[in-house]
């Protein structure tokens, strides 16, 4: 491609023509202060409508400053970065922007983590300066149980809109309004719990402002861990502990997974467990589904069904291939559904008096709590779910700073876990974890080489055919409602001819989940904690669900047998059309 010459701050630099000034800045390592701008590298996404002007330059020649997220650069392109005018009209800029914002910085959810408020102090502006049209008549809408939306915030840099249309092609948000009153809404202003919204919190985690946030239960889950009466427990999911670190100052891509059992049992949980133990028992119960679907080549290609934001998409988008995805309930609902059951009886305690608490990097999996057909015998199996984020502020309340943590391990029955489950993190983890146990069900011998590497990685859409015996599997990954889109409707055109099929709503997995510790679009943060995930599996003694001792005692004091009559009361759910 062709390089363009250019000249900025009286450096040279040569960029791919068509790049921005915004891109030629960065080569240079000069920082340009943007607000509206998003590059979504994972989804090759770029969000540039220029709509804030934050991140204007002058441009030698030209009358007006021009926005360096949308200007394309020129040959000979003399431009600065940093001059008192380009400075001053910055500025100005946000402090109109703030002309119109609440000023409750105090007590935001997004405090400290507002890219707005990074950028006021940012430029010293400590007062309000301008009076704009007043918002505060805009209602908060609390009608979903995972997202919060609070227009007032809303400064229409429609990022969340970019996401929810292009990216997840979901279609529930959209601008609504002109001039000060415009913001990014549902359609009429009505309450996101009217809509098809999945539930991703992918518009939360790119909203840079407090805006859309999540819904929090830390108060409802301090009152339930007071409660005497009241049995809690804690699980925590695998992509927490790759991530919940930057909280707490660490490099991206840190694990503290013995810490974190060491935080949680600080912080007063009764007992302080694994998802990674569901998870393995999730693949005990997939990969049985999936070898009787292959044998009898029915209901194929099996859809995984661990992701709830996925399963929303499906129920609402394509209700006419519910018999596709698997029955298995999510490892959160599983190990909801043995900690009121299997383990409630080995400590002689009712269902209804114990109370579960999952720790998710998923803003979904709130709303999954509630759902009716994840319940037994009318007792939900999980209570309440936290993101990575809500954890990370109940341990900061109550003074516990991972770094100062030692390491401790999670506690028995449901604490053992193999590297196959800490994988289900990032995308392409659980169809692989289902191969490692399919393979072994299936041909009765050793795998020795357990990484299936055609199925990891990044890519929103990936393929293979993989050898197991002499069956050909053919198999694909994708993350990404868009991509699970595109994949669906080949399926269903007879365009693809699958036999299983792995789907996570968010780009790249659960690592990038909407209630993980805020990444402000640099995508190398999720390359990290995915390198981190694949590092506790390979670091793993045990590397395949079956072979959790665990587990196997479970299935022989309880549960019998995979697809069992106890799996299915318990374990296993059904889907129904929105």
């Amino acid at each position: 491609m062709a390089l363009v010459n250019l000249t900025i701050n009286g450096e040279k630099v040569a960029v791919e023509a068509g790049s921005t000034i915004l891109a030629a800045a960065k080569k240079l390592n000069i920082k340009v202060p943007t607000l509206c701008h998003m590059n979504l590298h994972a989804v090759n996404v770029e969000h540039t409508n220029a709509s804030c002007r934050v991140c204007v330059v002058e441009v030698e020649g030209r009358r007006n400053l021009a926005p360096a997220c949308a200007t394309p650069v020129m040959e000979g392109m003399v431009i600065k970065t940093n001059s008192k005018r380009v400075l001053n009209a910055r500025k100005k800029v946000l402090e109109l922007l703030l002309s119109n914002h609440p000023f409750d910085c105090l007590t935001c959810d997004k405090s400290t983590a507002c890219d707005l408020q990074s950028l006021a102090n940012e430029y010293g502006i400590n007062v309000n300066t301008y009076k704009g049209f007043e918002q505060s008549n805009y209602d908060v809408d609390t009608s979903s149980p995972s997202i919060v939306r609070d227009p007032a915030k809303c400064v229409m840099c429609r990022r969340c809109e970019t996401v929810c249309n292009k990216v997840q092609t979901v279609g529930v948000l959209t601008g609504f309004g002109r001039g000060f009153p415009a913001v990014v809404s549902p359609a009429e202003m009505g309450p996101l719990s009217n809509t098809q919204c999945t539930f991703c919190g992918q518009c939360v985690a790119v909203c840079p402002t407090g805006a859309l946030t999540e819904k929090s239960y830390i108060n409802d889950v301090w009152d339930e861990i007071n409660d005497e009466n009241k049995t809690v427990v804690v699980q925590v999911a695998p992509a927490i502990r790759v991530a919940i670190g930057e909280e707490f100052g660490m490099p991206a891509g840190t694990s503290v997974t013995k810490k974190l059992a060491a935080a949680l049992k600080k912080l007063g949980f009764d007992a302080v467990f694994d998802t990674d133990f569901s998870a393995d028992l999730t693949i005990m119960e997939e990969s049985a589904e999936l070898i009787e679907r292959v044998t009898k080549g029915e209901n194929l290609p099996i859809l995984t069904s661990c992701c709830p934001g996925w399963i929303n998409f499906i129920e609402s988008q394509f209700p006419d291939m519910l018999n596709l995805p698997s029955s298995c309930k999510s490892p959160q609902q599983m190990f909801g559904a043995i900690a009121k059951s299997y383990y409630a009886q080995k400590i002689g305690k009712d269902a209804k008096d114990m109370v579960v608490v999952s720790i998710m990097p998923c803003l979904a999996k709130k709303y999954e709590c509630s759902r009716d057909e994840l319940a037994v015998n009318s007792v939900a199996d999980v209570d309440y779910s936290l993101s990575t984020r809500e954890l990370a502020k109940m341990l900061k309340s109550a003074g516990i700073d991972l770094n100062d943590m030692p390491e401790d391990s999670f506690e028995d029955p449901m604490g053992e876990s193999t590297g196959a489950a800490d994988i289900f993190a990032s995308s392409g983890g659980v169809l692989e974890a289902a191969l490692r146990t399919a393979y072994e069900k299936i041909t009765g011998k050793t795998l020795d080489c357990v990484d299936f590497k055609e199925v990891r990685g990044l890519e929103g859409t990936k393929e293979a055919t993989v050898k197991v015996g002499d069956l050909a599997l053919n198999v694909a990954v994708v993350s990404g409602l868009g991509n699970a889109r595109k994949i669906l409707e080949k399926i269903k055109n007879g365009e693809a001819n699958y036999h299983a099929v792995e789907v996570m709503a968010c780009p790249g997995g659960c690592i990038n989940g909407g209630g993980q510790p805020y990444h402000h679009g640099n995508s190398e943060i999720i390359t990290k904690r995915m390198e981190a995930i694949y590092a506790e599996d390979a670091g793993k003694a045990v590397r395949k669900s079956h072979e959790n001792e665990s587990i196997k005692t479970l299935y022989k004091e309880f549960l019998g047998e995979p697809l069992g009559h106890k799996s299915h009361e318990l374990l296993h759910t059904h889907y129904k059309a929105k």
